[in-house]
């Protein structure tokens, strides 16, 4: 058996770069906050389903039971709804993690980590785990907000609105080589 010492080497890309470790620590980050907050109202303050608590004259927490997807739409109120939306759940996160772990830029990891952890922490733990996503976040008395929102469908949302950004924002040209 004879070794091929000619052959190459050349240096293999990890399989996740820094950024990509980023977005998954950030996914991380979302998805704890997401149910440690949940944890809080439900069994902390027992914020029961109708049930409110003012904090200031715009925001209270309000209990409310989602069986929809943000905002309340597409609701999922069978099992079989449930199933489907926990799935297509699993679906993003997997894609949304494969781009993550090759990420170019900063804030495009920052992003995905934002909308992967949303999903996982509404979509997927607490339809799995509930039936229904935990709302609490109310500030209805904006007056032109009247949906009650939770961290994840906070963090699902600002993270699709930095990858628009992101996406429209212009890139920087390549430096001219010099000669």
């Amino acid at each position: 058996m004879t070794t091929d010492y000619s052959a190459p080497i050349t240096a293999k890309s990890p399989p996740i770069n820094a950024n990509g470790w980023l977005a998954f620590g950030i996914a991380l980050l979302v998805l704890s906050v997401d149910q440690l907050s949940k944890a809080w109202i439900l069994y902390g303050l027992h914020l029961g389903l109708g049930d409110s608590i003012r904090i200031l004259p715009i925001l209270s927490l309000t209990g409310v039971e989602n069986i929809g997807v943000t905002f309340g739409l597409l609701r999922a109120d069978t099992a079989l709804g449930r199933v489907l939306l926990s799935l297509f759940a699993v679906g993003v996160t997997v894609a949304l993690g494969l781009w993550a772990r090759k990420a170019e830029r900063r804030l495009t990891a920052i992003a995905l980590g934002m909308i992967m952890g949303g999903a996982l922490g509404n979509n997927l733990i607490d339809r799995v785990r509930l039936g229904h996503v935990t709302d609490f976040i109310d500030v209805t008395g904006l007056g032109f907000f009247p949906w009650v929102f939770n961290i994840a469908d906070a963090c699902i949302d600002i993270g699709i609105a930095l990858l628009l950004f992101e996406t429209f924002r212009p890139q920087a040209k390549p430096a001219a080589p010099q000669a």
